[in-house]
């Protein structure tokens, strides 16, 4: 029999491919892990970035090949800007445990169902959209999870600053959209 400790010390062993998986059927042990893993960095960014690219692919017939681009560099600052708005209202709002490198390894994780973004590029028609839908749905799941292993938290809580966040994120998004409404009906 194993103790706890060998059991931790063999799943922080474990191959990015089980990570990945164990990220798609939110497994809280999986988000554990890359928080305590700092080399876990670079895969949360290849996750966030194959992420990016999926969604790019999904949207190949709409957008092109720009859409990979502009879909892989919207991931990448949309991570970004979680990971600082969950630390913000998490750590420093509610003084709940974590780093910012924490959070960006839980978060990046929590991307891992957007590489089915990738399907709507098929002829599904309806299915598509629904897959599109199913895939975003599952991210905000796995979001919740990553922040609820990163800061400590219980489920509510983690739902709470995930919540607080997006409301501040779209409350910037509104601001700067009536910054450039603004200055493109002046112009």
């Amino acid at each position: 029999m194993t103790s706890a400790a060998e059991t931790r010390k063999d799943d922080a062993r474990r191959p990015f491919a089980m990570r990945f998986l164990g990220a798609l059927r939110l497994d809280a042990r999986v988000f554990s892990e890359v928080e305590a893993d700092r080399a876990a960095l670079t895969q949360a960014t290849v996750l966030v970035i194959l992420g990016g690219v999926a969604r790019g692919v999904g949207a190949l017939g709409e957008e092109g090949v720009p859409g990979i681009v502009v879909g892989t560099l919207a991931g990448i600052v949309i991570w970004l800007a979680a990971a600082a708005l969950i630390w913000a209202i998490g750590v420093r709002r509610f003084e709940y445990t974590s780093s910012y490198r924490e959070l960006l390894r839980t978060l990046g994780f929590a991307a891992a169902p957007l590489v089915w973004l990738a399907l709507c590029a098929l002829p599904l028609g309806l299915v598509a959209e629904i897959v599109w839908w199913v895939a975003h749905a599952w991210a905000i799941l796995a979001l919740i999870v990553a922040a609820r292993e990163a800061l400590d938290v219980s489920t509510q809580q983690a739902l709470v600053v995930c919540v607080l966040s997006l409301l501040v994120a779209l409350a910037l998004l509104f601001l700067l959209g009536i910054l450039f409404v603004g200055r493109g009906v002046s112009a």
